[in-house]
């Protein structure tokens, strides 16, 4: 305990060089947590959210852009398409399932999402209050949803155009909740979700003129796309490749573009590792240069120690434990800005409805982030330590 209290005042001796340290080792361990907690986070929610979604169909466009938008909500979709060519699908051997997603409004930054009840069953998420929508223009709020808009049981309101929340709003055709969803992390809990007649029935109501015109929007309604569910693994090699080649709609395979979208995103944590890499390997020769510079200076301090009787094993470990503090409080300094940061992400994706993401968790991954920072430190003070251990008394008083 008084080689580690000797050590803590010998590494405040020279305050400047013992910022500079922590600093370059705090933020080579900040940059690797927060990588490890958000890729860690986003991945978790893209398998929630993919579960049981085999393909996606919607309009021509980007695949990639199908599955952002109709499984995470994080974009715009690439158009509508028939709602009898989606209803075509199900009747498909290869099909178990077809859910119906319709996009187009919101409500305080919220989508509003026709579909079935279906969509609710398949994420088992379950109500923790009111009931299910029944009828047209009852809706059911997520978790987030109804935090974010105050919104509860037995409140109206009114959508508005657009997914960004600054449309008009169709205030002739308002909404009613009925019930809330419990929180389940996926992606549920940032909609706002109704029957797919809620959402024709506003548009067909503010574009018709008369009985004429509601007639030919029946006739010719449409949905934004279909998350499609297989009867069998073996539809994965043929169903896609017919409803790109015999229908006018667009398939997507959630496994394939999510798998491309991780390696895009794995080039961005690659290149935040690679920085913080770099600047542990700044802060390990800063922290030799420092503990380097320690032992030529403190050459008298050594020899009176020596002479009172320390070994040369303690002296050598007086420049390790300094290493050791260095990585202690860099570690702590390290793990806290790591999560602030990915606090202050997850805040930013919230106010955009966006990818849930939160600092307050701690990773198995992490206990590497210590080990990284005891490594960093105990190899640069090797070289100081060993040269401490060879300090020659005699030499050092005759030099004196």
């Amino acid at each position: 305990m008084k080689l580690l209290a000797l050590a803590f005042r010998y590494l405040w001796a020279r305050p400047l060089a013992t910022v500079l340290n922590l600093v370059l080792l705090t933020l080579g361990l900040a940059s690797i947590t927060l990588v490890v907690l958000v890729g860690e986070q986003v991945t978790r929610s893209f398998q929630r959210d993919l579960r049981g979604i085999d393909l996606v169909v919607g309009a021509k466009g980007s695949p990639m852009q199908l599955i952002l938008s109709g499984v995470f909500h994080i974009d715009v979709p690439p158009g509508n398409v028939e709602l009898a060519d989606v209803q075509a699908l199900a009747k498909k051997p290869q099909v178990a399932q077809v859910i119906p997603l319709s996009l187009g409004d919101s409500f305080r930054g919220f989508r509003i999402v026709g579909t079935t009840f279906d969509y609710v069953r398949h994420y088992e998420v379950p109500l923790a209050q009111g009931r299910p929508w029944t009828q047209s223009m009852e809706v059911v709020l997520g978790a987030q949803a109804a935090k974010g808009t105050g919104l509860k049981t037995g409140d109206r309101f009114a959508g508005n155009h657009g997914l960004g929340g600054g449309g008009h709003a169709h205030g002739n055709t308002p909404y009613q909740v009925t019930g809330v969803l419990a929180a389940c992390g996926c992606v549920l809990d940032r909609l706002v979700l109704t029957s797919s007649e809620s959402v024709w029935q506003v548009h067909e109501k503010t574009t018709a003129h008369d009985g004429e015109d509601r007639k030919a929007h029946e006739d010719h309604r449409e949905v934004t796309m279909a998350l499609v569910r297989y009867r069998t693994p073996l539809a994965a090699a043929s169903f896609p490749r017919y409803v790109n080649s015999e229908t006018g709609m667009q398939a997507a395979a959630p496994a394939v573009e999510v798998t491309r979208l991780l390696r895009m995103l794995g080039v961005g944590s690659e290149v935040l590792q690679g920085m913080g890499a770099v600047l542990l390997l700044t802060a390990a020769l800063s922290v030799f240069i420092a503990l380097w510079t320690a032992v030529r200076e403190r050459r008298a301090d050594l020899a009176m120690l020596r002479m009172l009787g320390a070994s040369p094993a303690k002296v050598s470990a007086l420049l390790l434990a300094e290493a050791l503090w260095l990585a202690l409080l860099a570690t702590a300094l390290g793990l806290a800005l790591g999560h602030g940061l990915a606090a202050l992400v997850g805040y930013a994706l919230q106010a955009q409805q966006s990818l849930p993401l939160t600092g307050a968790i701690w990773l198995p991954e992490e206990i590497w982030i210590p080990v990284a920072a005891l490594v960093t430190a105990g190899l640069a003070a090797l070289i100081p330590a060993a040269s401490a251990y060879r300090v020659d008394v005699a030499q050092l008083l005759h030099t004196r």
